[in-house]
């Protein structure tokens, strides 16, 4: 058991859209990931998916609404729920997701991220 500074983990990356490893729970794990920009429409068959936003905004387009996410706000994504997230400014967000959540949901492109980095 060791405690995980946030801070200092994110310092320990610059790249976007690309998930890291900072600890795992029962089945899932605890990512970090940068976000600018827009990613992809995309939804999960099987995972349900947890966005907290430490330090910005995030926007999560959804086919029938948006929301917007401050820092110190979560939300979860239902599976199956079709879902874009957009950080307009660079956004650093701790995800909590089962094991077997890929990124990009049931999309495969340039951004899918199959094998990710521990950090």
């Amino acid at each position: 058991m060791e405690k995980v500074n946030l801070a200092q983990k994110f310092g320990l990356f610059h790249d976007y859209w690309s998930p890291k490893i900072a600890g795992e729970l029962n089945d899932s794990y605890v990512k970090l990931v940068k976000l600018k920009g827009e990613f992809v429409w995309h939804h999960h068959e099987v995972e349900d998916e947890l966005f907290l936003v430490v330090k910005g905004k995030l926007l999560i387009k959804l086919r029938d609404r948006d929301i917007w996410l401050e820092e110190g706000e979560f939300v979860i994504i239902p599976r199956g729920v079709e879902h874009l997230p957009v950080a307009k400014k660079e956004a650093h967000v701790v995800l909590l997701e089962p094991k077997s959540t890929l990124n990009t949901g049931n999309v495969q492109n340039e951004r899918t991220i199959a094998d990710l980095q521990r950090i």
